[in-house]
């Protein structure tokens, strides 16, 4: 008698291998070539990106908070600590919006300047945010990590993604970027500058890539650049790889006074 035999799944079906250490190489080229297609798909040519604390909260929200917390006895000083903050998301609500409104102006087959956030609360929703009201496509590159919500929902659909590997998300936050917008953050938002700065720095990334630092109080207080000069750890010149700016209005001229100069005439991603 012959034995039928079971109906074998196909490799890249099998749930159990997808998972394994062995398939990890295909997880991680999955996670280039699947924003690949959809920016193809959607005719993104490059970015800019906008990065940030998470734990920012909007004008209204943090406002709320602290009528609440004055209510009920709650934390009253960190509830003002997130109001003064909340000056930055609506800034970078606003700055994203105007950005939006001129890349939309541009006379280009592709979609240019696309705004980019990493996709989750605070100032990466509030990015998406001001693009979503200027009625213009936004990306967000996000990540799974434990215990936190990370998805806000003003990104468009289309152009949502949540990443596994650290890595393969910052390469794409850089590859596209034209431009990169760094407001008050923690941890994440520091790691994403200096790793910029020294991709700029040892000239691995070679294009033109303007950066911003927002709020000068606050990264003044954060980051001490000048000592670095002073204990020789960095050059003289290194703390002109980035601009200030403390208001929207500056923001938005530097930002598009380097795109026409650096950007325009070059398209797409580049090294």
């Amino acid at each position: 008698m012959t034995r039928k035999r079971a109906n074998l799944d196909k490799a890249y079906r099998n749930p159990r291998f997808l998972d394994s250490v062995d398939a990890r190489p295909l997880r991680i080229l999955s996670e280039y070539l699947h924003p690949f297609a959809r920016f193809e798909d959607q005719d993104v040519s490059d970015t800019i990106v906008f990065m940030g604390s998470a734990r920012c909260l909007s004008g209204d929200d943090a406002r709320a908070a602290l009528d609440q917390a004055r209510a009920k006895g709650g934390d009253v000083a960190a509830a003002e600590r997130m109001v003064a903050l909340s000056r930055y998301y609506e800034d970078a609500r606003e700055l994203a919006r105007r950005l939006t409104e001129w890349s939309k102006s541009l006379d280009d087959n592709r979609r240019r300047f696309v705004v980019c956030s990493g996709g989750g609360p605070g100032i990466m929703e509030a990015a998406n945010r001001g693009a979503s009201e200027a009625k213009g496509l936004n990306i967000g590159l996000g990540i799974s990590i434990p215990d936190e919500a990370h998805e806000n929902p003003f990104t468009t659909r289309e152009l949502a993604f949540n990443f596994h590997y650290f890595f393969m998300r910052k390469f794409w936050f850089v590859y596209l970027a034209k431009a990169v917008v760094f407001f008050p953050g923690g941890f994440g938002t520091l790691d994403e500058l200096f790793e910029v700065l020294t991709l700029i720095q040892t000239r691995k990334l070679t294009k033109p890539m303007p950066l911003m630092l927002y709020g000068s109080a606050y990264w003044d207080d954060v980051v001490d650049f000048s000592a670095l000069v002073r204990h020789g750890t960095i050059g003289a010149a290194d703390p002109e790889l980035f601009f200030r700016a403390d208001s929207v209005d500056d923001a938005f001229a530097f930002i598009t006074r380097s795109l026409d100069e650096y950007a325009i005439e070059r398209p797409g991603g580049s090294p």
